[in-house]
Parts: structure tokens; C-alpha cells; sequence
């Protein structure tokens, strides 16, 4: 009786529960900026960071498994002129609360072990509660003013974590490169939230939700699209993500690749499902195209790199893609009046969100295990890991197969429902889209093979075989407190695949509200497995397949076992006639990569590779050297430095002018002035 009291209280509550959750977070920040020389004040900013997010996710938890109430609003005495700063919590609120908070939490329990191998802290620490806080804020504010601050908040804060080991030129110009977009994407939504508030200026969302019918929707999409998509990593607005995940330290790229682009993510749907009114049918071709293009361009730059953090970050752009895909049909379905089709696509693409939150924070955990037992990101130098530090390559290998999208991990189940909702597709009244939508879900299935391929490189390259290197070579597990994250996380990818109904459930009462339209309940089916569009079409089970697939592992390792202990001898393995006992004789990520790139790379990425064979009688050994392009880099951003830096050296010329020059400049420009005044007035 008093858990169902307190169940009920904390629902009531919760907007009021999550600002002072979020005010605490900030508070530590404050706290951490003198103290953060000490280890101890170190380690005890993890601690309370942890416990404030498993705090601000169980309230979410809360908000969804409660009985429904109204929200309620929590209207602070701050912010625009003769306006409040207005936070609250709705069903889709709380599920982006659980999100952030889950794997915040985790990571900063990971982090408590961090302190032993950050070189400065006092660099991270003090805005570490703040970078979290304001991904919160964001969540929970209903006002434009509440929104934007918090944006550009999470966008400072990370970017002062980007920059924090500021000796490494690569470090600087990420930092340089974030910034300039981050700045462009707020614009673009601060232009948004102006078209929707309209002429009399209503920003408040409720305020925006009664005037949606004035506003542009075109207008409002693009900014959306832009704004948001330039933190999550939409292509081409992707530039500066592979280039400040891996500057940021490890357990903050794990955030910033597992919890930021979702808070992009929540932005977009907030604006355009929710604030934008209904949606055109137009409005998925946009959406639908851009993120086919982010899905397969996102992982054939991952399988081109060798930079361990910098192909998890391409990753990042892949299953953003992935998620921007199951948002465009949610999009689509609903213009067209198919509102099961709409919900199970939008449930499809939050649940990735959820899922990718988890994989690829596990994921990045386990670059910085590595990273910090080796001293390297480069798989090149690795190999062998898997000896030395096993509860890493155990965890980083649940990770590799969860973003792959394989059976029985979560990865998997949120793909097929996105699957699932492509094959509705026919349904669609637009001819134009039911071309469309078969074609990205092609692209979906590629960037899914692929992915599969590009971790079978990572894992295999990074944990198996010999090591390449002395600092491989000399490689020790990590500490106990990233174990213990990275297991949790792997726990999470573990159960969200075996019992994903529970999940869907939950997610249910978010597509009422932006949708009108829920699944039926997923958790009650028999033997816990889903079916989303009808019970005897579109089934999964993952218990069932998770059963199978551990007594096929149970079975093989006892078969084998049986038959080492009837083995007559034992030789060596076959190497491929080339018996060398040296690590370079074995495969190399370059090599392994070879096939797809020379598939792909030349018309993506412009490859060129050169080979320096020795002459005979030389001793010197045979070379191959790999030139890659970032076509999207040279294609658009390239073009747009070189003439701002060509402009800005004939502007330099103007601090240099004599006192007569600056004069006639003066004179020349009143002259055009009174010009122009006297133009107008005519």
C-alpha cells in the first residue's frame, strides 16, 4: 500500500521532483568547479551524479506505469520579459527522463573509476552534472525560452568536455567544428519556435499548439530538420560528431553519442509531431531520404576507419539514420490516416532510441577500457585483448552483436519492427511513396549487413588473434567500476531483447499522445513474445530464440569438449600455409575492410591505393598505403572555409589602411547612406 502511495505521489509530482532533480545537478556543478582538484571530491561527484539520475529515471518510470493524471506545470518567475520559464513532464517527456537518466547513471557509475586515469579532472568534473542537467532541462521544459536554454547549455557544456585535454591540435579544431554547428543548429530552432509562436508571440508550447493552423509548416519542418538533425548527426550536418567523439573523454563520448543525439532526437519529434499540428503527407519524403542516406553513408564511413572511437561515432550516424527512417513512415502513416501503422513506426524508432542509448554507451565504455590499458584508439596496434582483459571483451562483444542487429539482443527487435512497419507501406496513397519506402528499407538492410561486417572487423581485429604491439601486448583489464557498467549495460541489451513487450507497452501511452493511437498490449501475449499488427502475423519471440540459442551453445560446447577428450594429438591450426609466428602475417582491419571498400570507396570516398612492392634482391619490406576522402567534408564544408577564409584575407586589408583611406572610406559609405535613405523615401 505505501509503494502504491508513493507510485501515486511521484506521478503527481513529477514535474516538481524533475526540476529540483534538475536544480541539484546543476548545484553540483557549481560545487565541483572549486573542488575538483581533490580525487575525492572527484569520485564523489560521480557518486551523486549517478544517484540524482537513477532518481530522475525512476521518476519517469513513474510517470508511465502510474495511473494517468493530468500534468501538471511547474511555472518559475524567470526568464523572458513578462513571461515564466514553464517545466513539466507528459508521457513523451518521461520517456526521454528514462532515457537520459538510465544511461547517465550508469555511466557516471562507470566514471567513479574514471578518476584513476584522467590525467586533469578538474577540466571534466565541473561541467559534467551540468552537461546532464542541461540534457534534462531540455527534456522537461515546455516554453521556447526553457527548450533553448537548456539546448545551448548541453551544447557549451559538451563542447568544454570536447576541448578538455586542449594540448592536442586534433582536440582543438573538433572543438572549433562543434561549436560553429551547434551554433547554426540552434538558430535554426530558435527561427522554429518564431514561426510557430507567430505575431503574437505565444511560447509557451501550449500557446504554439493553439497557433500551429498560422503557421508555416514547411518552414517549421526544414528548421526542425536542420536544427535537430545537426546534433543528431543527420547527413550531411554530421561533420563534427566523428571528430569530437573521440576528442571528449570516454564515458563523456558514451553520453554524448548515447544520450545527446537523443535529446535531438526528442526535439524533433516535440516540434514536429507535437507542436507543428498534423502532418502533411510531403512531410516523410524529406525525412525518409535524408535518413536512408545517413543509414548507409553513416556505416560505410564507419568500415573505412581504423580509429576505434571515430567508428563508433560513424555508427552513431547509422542508427541515427535508423531511427530518422522509423519517424518519417510514423510521418507518413499518420498523414495517410493509418494510425496502427503510425504507432508501430514511432514505437519502432523510440525504441531504437532506447536501445542505441544502451549498445552504444557499452560500447564507448569499452574503447575507453581499451584506450586507457593500452594508450591506443588505432585496431592496427591492438589485438589479443581478449586475454587480458576478458570481462571487456565479454561485454564489448554483447555490444558489437546488440548494434548489429542479431537475435537474441535488443538491437535486433527495434530493426524488425521498423521492418515491420515497411512492409505496411503498400498501403500508402501516394505512389511516389510506396517506391520510396521500399527503396529505404533496402538501404536498411544493407547498412545492416554491413554493420555486422564492420563489428566482426572491430571485435576481431581489436580482442582476437596477436597482439600487434608492445602496448597490446602490456594491456590489464580496467577497473572495477567500468566492469560493472559495462556489464549492466550488457544486462539491459540482454533483457530489452528477451522480454521487448514490456518496453512496447511502455512506449504506448507516448504514441497516444502525439498519435492517437496505440498497439495492442505486447506483454500479455503468450510466452512473452510480440506481435505488433495482428497475433498470428508479425511474431517474435525473443525468449524462445534466446532458449534456442543457449542450448545450442550448452550442446556445442559439450560436443567439443567430448572430442578433445578423445583427440589422438593436437597440431597447430592452419594458417594458410604461412606459418610466421609474427602478428603482422595476420589479418589487419585494412585488409579485412578490402572487399567493401574497393565495393564502395571508390565512388563514396575516392579511394586510392598504392602498393610499394620491394625490388628483387631488396630488403625492405612491401607497403600498402590507403587514401580516403570525406567526399561530404570536401563536397559541402570544404568549399564554404576556403571562401571565408579567402574573404577574411581581403577584409585583413582594411586594419591596415592610411588615415586619408580611412576617411574617404568613411565619407563614401555616409554618401551611400544618404543614398540609400533618400531611395526609400522616393
Amino acid at each position: 500500500m505505501r509503494l502504491a502511495e508513493a507510485l501515486v505521489f511521484a506521478s503527481r509530482n513529477v514535474s516538481e521532483l524533475s526540476a529540483a532533480g534538475v536544480a541539484l545537478l546543476f548545484a553540483l556543478s557549481a560545487g565541483a568547479t572549486a573542488l575538483a582538484r581533490h580525487f575525492l571530491i572527484t569520485r564523489s561527484i560521480y557518486t551523486a551524479c549517478a544517484l540524482a539520475c537513477s532518481a530522475l529515471a525512476a521518476l519517469g518510470m513513474c510517470a508511465l506505469i502510474a495511473p494517468p493524471v493530468p500534468p501538471v506545470t511547474v511555472s518559475l518567475p524567470i526568464g523572458l520579459p513578462f513571461a515564466h520559464t514553464l517545466l513539466g513532464v507528459d508521457a513523451l517527456s518521461a520517456v526521454f527522463l528514462i532515457i537520459v537518466n538510465l544511461t547517465s547513471a550508469i555511466v557516471s557509475a562507470g566514471a567513479i573509476g574514471y578518476g584513476v586515469h584522467a590525467r586533469e579532472p578538474q577540466r571534466v568534473v565541473p561541467f559534467y552534472p551540468a552537461f546532464i542537467g542541461a540534457m534534462n532541462l531540455v527534456v522537461i521544459a515546455q516554453d521556447a525560452f526553457s527548450f533553448l536554454l537548456g539546448w545551448e547549455l548541453m551544447s557549451l557544456t559538451s563542447w568544454a568536455l570536447v576541448v578538455s585535454d586542449d594540448r592536442s591540435a586534433d582536440n582543438r579544431r573538433a572543438g572549433i567544428v562543434y561549436l560553429i554547428m551547434a551554433t547554426g543548429g540552434a538558430l535554426a530552432l530558435l527561427l522554429a519556435f518564431g514561426v510557430l509562436a507567430g505575431a503574437h508571440g505565444g511560447y509557451s508550447f501550449a500557446q504554439m499548439r493553439a497557433a500551429t493552423a498560422l503557421a508555416p509548416a514547411a518552414i517549421v519542418l526544414i528548421l526542425t530538420l536542420i536544427g535537430a538533425g545537426s546534433k543528431a548527426g543527420l547527413v550531411p550536418l554530421h561533420a563534427w560528431l566523428p571528430l569530437a567523439h573521440p576528442a571528449a573523454p570516454s564515458h563523456v563520448s558514451a553520453l554524448m553519442s548515447g544520450v545527446m543525439t537523443k535529446v535531438a532526437v526528442y526535439g524533433f519529434v516535440r516540434i514536429v509531431f507535437d507542436l507543428a499540428g498534423p502532418p502533411r503527407l510531403w512531410w516523410s519524403t524529406p525525412v525518409l531520404i535524408a535518413a536512408g542516406i545517413t543509414a548507409l553513408l553513416g556505416v560505410l564511413q564507419a568500415l573505412m576507419e581504423h580509429d576505434l572511437k571515430r567508428l563508433l561515432a560513424y555508427h552513431t550516424v547509422e542508427n541515427i539514420g535508423i531511427v530518422f527512417i522509423g519517424l518519417g513512415l510514423a510521418l507518413a502513416f499518420r498523414a495517410a490516416a493509418m494510425p496502427i501503422a503510425a504507432a508501430l513506426a514511432f514505437i519502432a524508432a523510440i525504441f531504437h532510441v532506447f536501445n542505441h542509448s544502451l549498445f552504444k554507451s557499452l560500447l564507448f565504455l569499452g574503447s575507453g577500457a581499451i584506450l586507457n590499458a593500452s594508450g591506443e584508439r588505432d585496431m592496427e596496434h591492438l589485438g589479443g585483448l581478449i586475454h587480458r582483459m576478458p570481462v571487456t571483451a565479454v561485454a564489448f562483444l554483447v555490444g558489437c552483436i546488440a548494434i548489429s542487429a542479431l537475435p537474441p539482443f535488443n538491437g535486433f527487435v527495434s530493426e524488425w519492427l521498423t521492418f515491420q512497419a515497411i512492409l505496411l507501406s503498400p498501403q500508402l496513397p501516394e505512389w511516389f511513396l510506396r517506391l520510396l519506402v521500399p527503396a529505404v528499407g533496402a538501404t536498411l538492410a544493407c547498412s545492416a549487413a554491413l554493420a555486422a561486417a564492420c563489428f566482426v572487423k572491430a571485435f576481431g581485429v581489436t580482442f582476437l588473434g596477436r597482439p600487434r604491439t608492445p602496448a597490446a601486448l602490456a594491456a590489464r583489464e580496467t577497473d572495477r567500476f567500468s566492469q560493472v557498467a559495462m556489464l549492466l549495460f550488457a544486462t539491459l541489451c540482454l533483457l530489452a531483447g528477451v522480454v521487448p513487450g514490456f518496453i512496447m507497452d511502455a512506449l504506448a501511452r507516448t504514441s497516444q499522445l502525439l498519435l492517437g493511437a496505440r498497439l495492442a498490449p505486447q506483454a500479455t501475449q503468450p510466452w512473452l513474445r510480440i506481435a505488433p499488427i495482428e497475433p498470428t502475423r508479425g511474431v517474435y519471440n525473443g525468449l524462445l530464440v534466446f532458449v534456442m540459442i543457449a542450448l545450442a551453445a550448452v550442446a556445442t560446447a559439450l560436443i567439443a569438449r567430448r572430442i578433445a577428450a578423445h583427440a589422438s594429438r593436437r597440431v597447430p591450426a592452419w594458417d594458410c600455409g604461412f606459418p610466421d609466428p609474427s602478428p603482422v602475417a595476420q589479418y589487419s582491419a585494412t585488409s579485412f575492410a578490402q572487399p567493401i571498400r574497393r565495393v564502395f570507396g571508390t565512388a563514396l570516398f575516392r579511394v586510392r591505393e598504392r602498393v610499394s612492392m620491394p625490388s628483387p634482391g631488396d630488403t625492405t619490406a612491401a607497403a600498402l598505403e590507403v587514401e580516403l576522402h570525406d567526399t561530404v567534408w570536401e563536397t559541402f564544408y570544404a568549399p564554404v572555409i576556403r571562401a571565408v577564409g579567402t574573404l577574411a584575407d581581403r577584409l585583413t586589408r582594411l586594419q591596415f589602411l592610411t588615415i586619408r583611406k580611412y576617411l574617404m572610406l568613411v565619407f563614401a559609405t555616409l554618401i551611400l547612406l544618404l543614398a540609400v535613405i533618400g531611395l526609400s523615401r522616393s
